[in-house]
């Protein structure tokens, strides 16, 4: 009877991986269910039930709720891009660490991020990606789906990471006899997979795209078409595109492959991932807060749709830019009525042909306001949009700098309060209560003009402004006195130097120390760090030559305390050190150990360089450990950095 078990279970599932992975089924649905109902017949006479067995993927009974499960390893979302010039970007940050880089590119479906965690060669657990550190334990619903083993030959602690979908034929299918039509693929498979009841799940058919080893701990894969063929390997599902680019123009024709395939495909897809496939050198490039450096999602732009311009005003931004903003006949587009559109300057205008009153196509994305991507008709009343020969809302002069015109007036309504504003936002000062109406308020009735005189408000000037009474008052002096110190990268974004984000900010604020430091750098010192270009390291320089801007500054530094604090002066075992993680630790995911290092004084860098003082070494360590060794820089292993913390 066992022997007859085995050869039930071993079938079964060789037949649904040609089925549900291989997309090649090689018998019968009749065949299929004849056995899948003798085995079950097996089981339910015995009481036994293997752990392999196909009967364990039918939907159970409605769980209670999902609890929360911590990743092994952190899953890191992708930086996007949505033009050359952001992808040229990404390529010259990878030419800095890389002389000759090789490249993946790979569709970008549109689903739910799934993680499934497998430990000696079973399936344990899958959860949804959550935050990234911590996700929701769907397990239950996740044993519907057929697109992967629960019985793999890798023996170690493993993640693998991939994207539920819904196919767009099944939902077609399912929605013909759905009491509750579903909208779209994207919201249809979050749905099944988030569902209480395992059932639901079943009904609504999703399956997952494998396309990443996040975690395995015997080391990890040298490149990532070693990921594709581990996974192929071992059971998987994994889409069958996978393009190897040795060049930027490779990357580009890969990309352009995949816009052009993707409208025919029966799944979701809203981009292409292009991945550095060298594993080892991605450790040099390192990460950011939410990304890897090494990695970019080229997004494409899906919602589209015909009107006709209105209207075309002109806003004036932070830095006195003027943006032509269209006004267009309502249209639904990705269920949101649109009714303004945006062009990115007078140069634009004129490439698009955009004219008031003629059919324009418009293009909707990340929930943003849609841009207009061109001309489609231009009718008899058809008027070319006049260029503004003064500011639309100060009369002011109106300067022209290649394709963009600029408002020079510093006194400007529009450039002072987005300038309060973005001062005050929770990035920057974090002034809690000073919203752009406040400071359209401030400047109106107070006569606000530039941050520092935020400093010098009374209770009596509050009580000024309409709507602000004794508590909000208070709260709003109380956010204001507490902002007077104040991390370096944060007071280095509220400047709100043009092309300097948080990013940028902290990597200043880490390189130069304090701000009369980096008042002082060069567009050469600029131009050396990894998140400052040429054009934002001549912004920054320019910047700090204004005497305006000098005068602001030093108004502002007698007010606030500007703080930076090394992360290595504390005191602690690791006190004063510079450390690098590299390899695979078995105690610890890469996120822990980082922890543990700073909260004992320690900086962690992302790549070796003649400033590390310590390496610490896992299993799998790559060229991080050959630069160390090279360099005569201490490295310990695991065990050693379990004693040093005891």
């Amino acid at each position: 009877m066992k022997d007859r078990v085995r050869y039930l279970i071993d079938t079964l599932n060789k037949w649904a991986y040609e089925y549900y992975v291989l997309d090649n089924p090689s018998v019968e649905d009749r065949e299929y269910d004849k056995l899948y109902d003798e085995l079950r017949a097996i089981e339910e006479s015995t009481g036994e039930v293997e752990f392999d067995s196909p009967t364990r993927r039918v939907g159970g009974e409605p769980i209670k709720g999902f609890e929360k499960h911590a990743h092994v390893h952190r899953l890191y979302s992708l930086d996007k891009s949505v033009s050359s010039e952001q992808l040229s970007a990404f390529f010259t940050r990878i030419k800095k660490v890389v002389e000759n880089p090789s490249y993946t590119v790979e569709y970008k479906f549109d689903g739910l991020t799934m993680c499934l965690t497998y430990d000696n060669g079973r399936f344990v657990r899958a959860t949804t990606r959550g935050n990234g550190v911590e996700g929701e334990d769907v397990t239950a619903q996740c044993l519907t789906i057929q697109s992967f083993p629960l019985v793999i030959g890798y023996k170690g602690l493993l993640e693998v990471q991939g994207e539920a979908v819904i196919r767009l034929s099944v939902l077609d299918e399912y929605n013909k006899t759905a009491k509750e039509p579903l909208k779209n693929a994207r919201n249809a498979a979050a749905g099944a997979i988030r569902n209480l009841d395992p059932k639901v799940t079943a009904e609504r058919k999703p399956e997952i795209l494998f396309y990443n080893v996040n975690y395995m701990s015997e080391g990890g894969l040298p490149t990532q078409t070693a990921h594709f063929d581990f996974l192929k390997e071992n059971g998987f599902k994994v889409f069958p595109f996978l393009r190897v680019c040795n060049s930027e123009e490779e990357v580009v024709a890969a990309v352009e492959e995949i816009e052009v395939a993707r409208k025919t495909l029966d799944v979701l897809t809203d981009g292409a991932v292009i991945k550095l496939n060298d594993a080892s050198v991605r450790e040099d490039i390192g990460y950011t807060d939410k990304f890897p450096r090494w990695a970019m999602a080229y997004k494409f732009e899906a919602e589209e749709a015909e009107t006709v311009v209105k209207e075309v005003r002109w806003q004036v931004g932070r830095t006195g830019k003027l943006t032509p903003l269209a006004e267009v006949e309502p249209v639904d587009l990705g269920g949101v009525t649109v009714r303004k559109a945006t062009l990115n300057n007078l140069g634009d205008i004129a490439r698009k042909s955009v004219k008031i009153n003629s059919r324009v196509l418009i293009r909707r994305s990340n929930e943003v306001i849609p841009e207009i991507l061109g001309c489609i008709e231009h009718t008899e009343g058809s008027v070319e949009v006049e260029k503004p020969t003064k500011c639309p809302f100060c009369s002011g002069e109106i300067s022209e700098v290649g394709a963009n015109l600029f408002c020079v007036n510093r006194e400007c309504k529009p450039r002072i309060v987005a300038t309060l504003s973005h001062f005050a936002s929770k990035g920057a000062m974090d002034i809690e209560g000073l919203s752009e109406a406040t400071a359209t308020l401030m400047h109106d009735t107070l006569g606000v003009t530039r941050p520092s005189q935020i400093y010098s408000l009374t209770a009596e000037d509050l009580a000024k402004l309409e709507g602000f009474k004794d508590k909000k008052i208070s709260n709003l002096l109380a956010a204001i006195d507490k902002s007077r110190t104040v991390s370096l990268d944060k007071f280095i974004f509220s400047l709100g130097v043009d092309g300097v984000g948080k990013v940028a900010s902290k990597a200043l604020a880490e390189h130069f120390e304090s701000v009369e430091n980096l008042s002082r750098a060069t567009e050469e010192e600029l131009i050396a760090l990894d998140d400052i270009g040429e054009v934002t390291a001549r912004t920054i320089t320019g910047w700090f030559a204004d005497e305006y801007n000098i005068k602001e500054l030093d108004a502002l530094t007698a007010q606030i305390k500007v703080e930076f604090k090394k992360k290595g002066d504390s005191s602690g075992i690791f006190g004063g050190q510079a450390v690098v993680l590299t390899g695979t630790l078995s105690s610890f995911t890469r996120s822990e150990a980082q922890k543990i290092i700073e909260e004992n004084g320690g900086v962690c860098q992302s790549s070796v360089t003649s400033k590390t003082t310590l390496v610490i070494a896992g299993e799998a360590a790559g060229s991080k450990l050959a630069k160390a060794q090279k360099l005569g820089i201490k490295i310990i292993d695991e065990e050693q950095f379990k004693e040093m913390i005891g």
